[in-house]
């Protein structure tokens, strides 16, 4: 990881500006489907959810220490931005995907 003092060393820029539409994307992740809600359910979200910010940092700092700085100051957040981003939501995507054929899988009560 980058050990830089300003934020135009680190890709904090991206974090920053993606939490609330996280917080969006989280918030209808957990309401969607709204039955059944068990306890394996909302544990499975959970994870879902931690494991998708986990990888979108992981994916984040990556990019950015990997980023080209021949093209410019800003391209490391860019490019950390676009990486960090699709990592979330290819995560999500799957943990969506997953839960649909478990609930699928369940019987119906």
């Amino acid at each position: 990881m980058s050990a830089g003092g300003t934020l135009g060393e680190v890709p904090y820029l991206a974090l920053i500006l993606f939490l609330p539409w996280f917080a969006i994307l989280s918030v209808l992740f957990w309401f969607h489907p709204r039955t059944p809600r068990t306890a394996a359910r909302r544990l499975f979200d959970i994870l879902a959810l931690l494991l998708s910010v986990v990888a979108f940092v992981i994916a984040l700092f990556w990019s950015f220490d990997h980023a080209d700085r021949s093209h410019g100051h800003l391209w490391p957040q860019v490019l950390a931005t676009s990486v960090g981003y699709g990592v979330y939501l290819l995560a999500m995507t799957v943990a969506f995907f997953i839960r649909r054929a478990w609930l699928k899988s369940m019987p119906s009560r």
